[in-house]
């Protein structure tokens, strides 16, 4: 398929990016867009559609284009919506804290948009779940149950400080309901048309892991109108469904790196069963215990996952540096200049003034 144009149409065909505070080489969202569009992706413009434009919008670690708003706003009124722990928390937590609520909404309505700091702790009972946001958070928390709610959204970033206002302000409220089941066609359709293809279990799902209702029926109107089709692989046991447009597509094939947190790899089980690629984030293992690095970024080449390596971004030097290269045991001989061409790319669209690359393995020892 064509390379993607713009921000906007990668964000609309993934239907999200995920979010990522690691700058080892920069932002995941950052990367994942770099990996489709290549040096035309710029940070700037990605702002500029968030925060001014605002076709897109941050939403619990993700950027989503604000055109499929609807589709989601019925998971942030039905949150906190199931019986697990959390859930049964927050609704405690927001029957103990009416009047802080009241206050951080009236806050927002008379001087927003505000930075979490603006906000004075008027919580009458504390976030106390017995994890690493517990002491003196209560502010944040708050702020952080409402925007599950869809009542404030993130208008902007003071530095690294989020800087919060009113939903209604920041995106279209016409108070548009979807008809019975929609949201399940539109969330069913949206999620397997970026997969391609997937396993039932990996697609539809709302932001809090559960099922909208009418999904089952939505599956099987997709399948009546031939937007989801039954598949098998070649040697891969069980049923999956396609995405039917996908099933059409002609192929360009590219050699891309991919952020760890990118969406075509982020559920591990999919990637090794289909790309025969094992995948783990390291990020948060002891340095002594990685089996390849730090933030990984794994090597797509034509269709399949040829390698992965190690990458981090020296600013002090203004260098990128690869601190480990490996490939896996059939990776094809060839694949080499056309990865390095893309490690060149990434520097140059850092602003790096050079590359480091470590030993190769010798199937790419030129």
């Amino acid at each position: 398929m064509p390379r993607p144009r713009s921000i906007l149409e990668v964000v609309e065909g993934l239907g999200s990016v995920q979010m990522d505070p690691t700058r080892r080489v920069a932002r995941t969202e950052h990367l994942v867009l770099w990996s489709r569009l290549g040096r035309r992706f710029q940070v700037a413009e990605l702002e500029r559609l968030l925060w001014q434009e605002r076709s897109l919008f941050e939403y619990r670690a993700f950027i989503l284009p604000t055109s499929q708003l609807a589709v989601h706003r019925p998971t942030m009124r039905r949150y906190p919506s199931t019986s697990a722990g959390r859930h049964e928390y927050v609704r405690r937590y927001l029957r103990e804290n009416q009047a802080f609520r009241r206050y951080v909404l009236a806050r927002l309505r008379t001087d927003g948009p505000l930075p979490t700091r603006a906000f004075e702790d008027r919580s009458a009972v504390g976030w106390r779940t017995g994890g690493w946001n517990d002491d003196g958070r209560n502010s944040s928390m708050m702020l952080e149950v409402l925007w599950a709610k869809g009542e404030v959204m993130i208008a902007g970033r003071a530095g690294q400080e989020r800087v919060w206002d009113l939903a209604e302000r920041r995106l279209p409220s016409d108070g548009t309901r979807l008809a019975p089941g929609e949201e399940a066609r539109r969330l069913l359709d949206t999620q397997l048309r970026a997969l391609g293809i997937s396993k039932i279990n990996g697609f539809g799902m709302t932001f809090e892991g559960t099922r909208p209702p009418g999904w089952e029926r939505a599956l099987a109107r997709l399948e009546r109108e031939g937007r989801a089709v039954r598949v098998t692989v070649d040697g891969v046991p069980g049923e999956r469904w396609a995405y039917a447009d996908a099933l059409d597509r002609s192929f360009r094939p590219r050699t891309v790196l991919l952020s760890p947190f990118d969406r075509l790899i982020h559920d591990r089980a999919r990637t090794e069963a289909l790309f025969g690629f094992r995948f783990r984030l390291e990020i948060y293992v002891p340095k002594a215990k990685r089996e390849f690095g730090y933030f990984v970024m794994p090597i797509l080449h034509g269709d399949r996952v040829v390698g992965r390596l190690d990458p981090h971004f020296d600013r002090a030097a203004n260098v990128l540096r690869i601190d480990g290269v490996y490939a896996e045991p059939d990776a094809p001989a060839d694949a080499w200049p056309a990865i390095r061409r893309q490690i060149d790319e990434l520097a140059a669209w850092l602003g790096a003034g050079g590359v480091s690359l470590p030993p190769l393995p010798p199937v790419w020892r030129v």
